[in-house]
């Protein structure tokens, strides 16, 4: 019997069963890497006394409803008496999603543990990101960054939907006008909270910047201080020139191939801003913050939604006067 030389077999059975990963599984591990990051802010001392839950988490009761109001109160001394326990829970929880989406397995089980999870942070431990209070503004993170981790689980939710036919990444779960809907219902909703009387006064953004630069390093706070100076007394200007900008953007998935590329740009550009400018990336620096806030969040969504020009269906081809000479292509829109 002759012996099969292992130099001769094709190179691909010699290869180890590894899949390259595709654009929606780079962002599902960004995503991952978020929750890791939020995990690590979880286990900082801060977390683990009282504050946590008596100071940080009932402040976002003030300007509620009664009852949500009363909930959030209610939740926030209970952690705040059993702080050591639960922290490390939340920590706990946050790590093991974050492990999850990394780890191909389990992807399905982590993303919906994170839904289930985000919801229920989102309504106490952000107060439904304080979207009923007349002080939401998407400069401080409205509609809430937790809200944010469960959309972008349900963007990026692994689905057998060949990636050729659908003109975003977001567009592979649930189809390409549901995902529209959903974009244009989160970056509506940022116009809408832009233009809300608070942030339209003419010391409101001038207030919400300057009250950032609180506890923040030096560098940062200084940055803060600058822009609240900026924006002093021109609360109404500002608030309408983010509104409309944040109004085109929501519109962008709409549009076409080009302009909505634009639109992206616009997107990721103008969240980093927020993300400096009115978030203070999320905290992070004083020892308090317990996530990076919704600005790299929305920068992920983006990424999601970058369009591209979608194959035509092969039996395009075959129809009666194709012109075969021009390449197939939807415009994606």
């Amino acid at each position: 019997m002759g012996f099969i030389d292992a130099s001769s077999r094709p190179r691909s059975a010699l290869a180890v069963d590894w899949r390259a990963p595709d654009r929606r599984r780079m962002l599902q591990l960004v995503l991952a890497t978020v929750w890791l990051v939020d995990a690590v802010l979880q286990f900082q001392p801060f977390m683990f006394t009282k504050a946590f839950g008596n100071q940080m988490i009932t402040a976002n009761a003030a300007g509620n409803p009664t009852p949500l109001a009363h909930q959030i109160t209610w939740a926030g001394r209970a952690i705040g008496h059993h702080a050591m326990v639960s922290n490390t829970a939340f920590g706990l929880i946050q790590l093991v999603i974050a492990l999850g989406i990394a780890w191909r397995p389990t992807v399905k089980i982590a993303l919906a543990t994170s839904v289930a999870w985000a919801l229920s942070v989102w309504w106490i431990g952000e107060g439904l990101g304080r979207v009923l209070t007349p002080t939401a503004s998407p400069l401080t993170g409205a509609p809430g960054a937790v809200i944010l981790y469960a959309l972008l689980a349900i963007l990026l939710w692994p689905t057998e939907r060949d990636a050729s036919t659908e003109p975003f990444v977001a567009a592979r779960p649930l189809g390409a006008p549901v995902a529209r809907a959903l974009w244009l219902a989160l970056w509506g909703s940022l116009s809408y909270y832009a233009l809300l009387a608070a942030n339209r006064s003419p010391q409101g953004l001038h207030d919400l910047i300057k009250a950032m630069a609180v506890g923040q390093p030096h560098w940062l706070s200084s940055l803060d201080n600058s822009a609240a100076t900026l924006v002093a007394h021109r609360g109404l200007e500002f608030s309408i020139v983010l509104a409309i900008v944040l109004g085109v953007i929501a519109l962008g998935p709409f549009l076409s191939v080009t302009a909505a590329r634009a639109t992206i740009v616009a997107a990721v550009v103008l969240s980093a801003v927020l993300w400096v400018v009115g978030q203070g990336f999320g905290d992070v620096f004083s020892g308090s913050g317990t996530d990076p806030n919704s600005g790299p969040l929305l920068m992920l969504v983006a990424a999601a939604f970058w369009p591209r020009r979608v194959r035509a269906p092969a039996a395009a081809v075959s129809e009666p006067g194709a012109d075969l000479s021009r390449p197939l292509s939807l415009s994606g829109t």
